[in-house]
Formats: C-alpha cells, structure tokens, sequence
C-alpha cells in the first residue's frame, strides 16, 4: 500500500512547487501571455475589418469602373454618331457642289456651243453670199458677154423704170 500512497513530505513539497510555480507563471508568464494573445486577437480582428473595408472600397471601384466604363461607352457611341452625321453632311455638300459645278460647266458648253453656231452661221451666210456674187457675176458675164445682150438689158432696165 505504500506504493499506493504517497509520502506526505513529498506531497506537501509537490504542492509548495506547484503553487510556486503558478504563482511565477501567473507574475511573469502569463501576462505577457495573454497580452500577447490580446494583441494578436486585436491584430487579427483589425485585419479582418480592413479586409472587409477593402473588400466594400473594391466593390465599390468595381460599380465606379463600371459607371466610367458605360459612360465611356456611350461618349465614344455618340462620337461615332457626330462622326458619321458629320461625314454624311461632308458628303452631301460634295455632292451639291458637285452638281453645281457640272450645271455650270455645261451651261457654259451650252453657251459655247451657241456662240461657235452663231459664228458658223454668220461664217455660212457670208461663204453664200460671196458665192451667190460670184455665180451671178459668172452668169452675167457669159449672159452679157456680147454688145447685143448688153443693149437688150439696159433697154429693158429703162422699160422698167418708165414703167414706175
């Protein structure tokens, strides 16, 4: 039985040492034990807010980016818009000026084209009446080529001018 009980010296030293020891640990250890532990807790729980507060900043900046992105999208939509308006009205104005110019060029062949008519025409009469005085000229010449036929002209010219 003795192996069962233990001595009651040792027991009570036991005791004294435990009680000593917790009474060192609880002076000098476990203070800045747990205050340690405190401050890794503290720690942790700052992290895990800031954490959460970047967690709402980035959403946050993801709605923003967002907001930007489709705003920047339908800037650049009515740039294109302005873009293609502004090309279309370039182009019509060619057109009209175009249309302009082409009315003028021939309006001006017209004119042309009626000044070189009424110069061809001039030209033309001209040309006749020079060949109707030659042709006539040729005529009389052969018609009134003898002394005879030329007294016969005269004397009808007289009859005539009598007759007035």
């Amino acid at each position: 039985m003795e192996l069962l009980l233990p001595d009651t010296g040792l027991f009570i030293f036991q005791v004294v040492a435990f009680m000593l020891l917790l009474f060192l640990l609880g002076k000098f250890a476990w203070k800045p034990i747990l205050s340690g532990l405190k401050e890794r807790e503290e720690t942790i729980e700052s992290a895990l807010l800031s954490a959460e507060q970047a967690k709402k900043d980035m959403e946050a900046l993801n709605a923003d980016n967002a907001k930007l992105l489709a705003e920047a999208r339908s800037e650049r939509d009515a740039m294109l818009k302005e873009a293609m308006a502004a090309a279309n009205k370039i182009k019509e104005e060619a057109k009209e000026e175009t249309s302009k110019i082409t009315s003028k060029m021939m309006e001006d062949a017209k004119a042309g084209i009626e000044v070189e008519k009424k110069a061809a025409m001039a030209e033309i009469k001209t040309m006749v009446a020079a060949l109707s005085l030659d042709i006539t000229e040729k005529v009389l010449r052969k018609q009134l080529g003898d002394d005879k036929a030329q007294k016969a002209l005269v004397d009808e010219y007289v009859n005539d001018l009598n007759l007035n």
